[in-house]
């Protein structure tokens, strides 16, 4: 990739993040100070929604599927060189430290590559981060229609130290969803297993 291609596809995904960060804004999630939880932006975050996808074992699975548990929701890609691997892995250990709570929770990790993240690739991956993950795949428009429903700003880039030749540009919060599934707060990119056990137990 040329240097002045290599700038114009970092300014675009520059941008496409900026707006991501101002529709979380709009919608309450993030204040002048950081993140915020759903009380503290008046319940008015429209953030989540329904989803149509598919599991490891080829079934559809809707958001409909997880009522009456706790979700905590995460976009990436089994590809991810650097952030998805910090975060699945704090997820994995946060599950771990809930203990037996961590029944009334459901963890999930939503692919922004179906291309290569197939429902049989999901379920290898998720058994690494912890046997309790469900992996999700799905068509690219079931894929889009997620995301946009959790505001997560995702792009395809050319990448040529990938095999592939590209790479997935991604927002990266973890979602915590009540058991109405309705928003409750997010976890930045970089939270520690402890921090978000500890924002998770009250709602379990």
């Amino acid at each position: 990739m040329s240097m002045r291609k290599a700038l114009a596809v970092a300014c675009v995904a520059a941008v496409v993040a900026a707006i991501a960060v101002v529709q979380l804004r709009q919608a309450g999630i993030i204040g002048s100070g950081g993140l915020r939880n759903a009380d503290a932006a008046g319940g008015a975050a429209s953030v989540g929604g329904p989803f149509n996808l598919i599991d490891p074992q080829g079934r559809t699975v809707t958001d409909g599927d997880f009522r009456g548990k706790v979700m905590l929701v995460y976009f990436g890609y089994t590809h991810c060189p650097d952030v998805c691997p910090t975060d699945l892995t704090a997820m994995g250990e946060a599950v771990r430290l809930l203990g037996p709570a961590a029944g009334n929770l459901a963890p999930i990790f939503i692919t922004l590559d179906p291309q290569r993240d197939t429902p049989s690739v999901m379920g290898e991956f998720v058994q690494l981060i912890d046997p309790q993950v469900t992996g999700l795949s799905g068509p690219p428009a079931a894929t889009a229609a997620a995301a946009k429903a959790y505001r997560v700003y995702y792009a395809k880039v050319e990448k040529p130290d990938d095999p592939d030749g590209y790479g997935i540009d991604h927002s990266a919060y973890m979602y915590l969803m009540g058991r109405d599934g309705k928003f409750l707060t997010v976890f930045r990119h970089g939270s520690d297993p402890e921090t978000i056990a500890a924002g998770i137990k009250p709602y379990l």
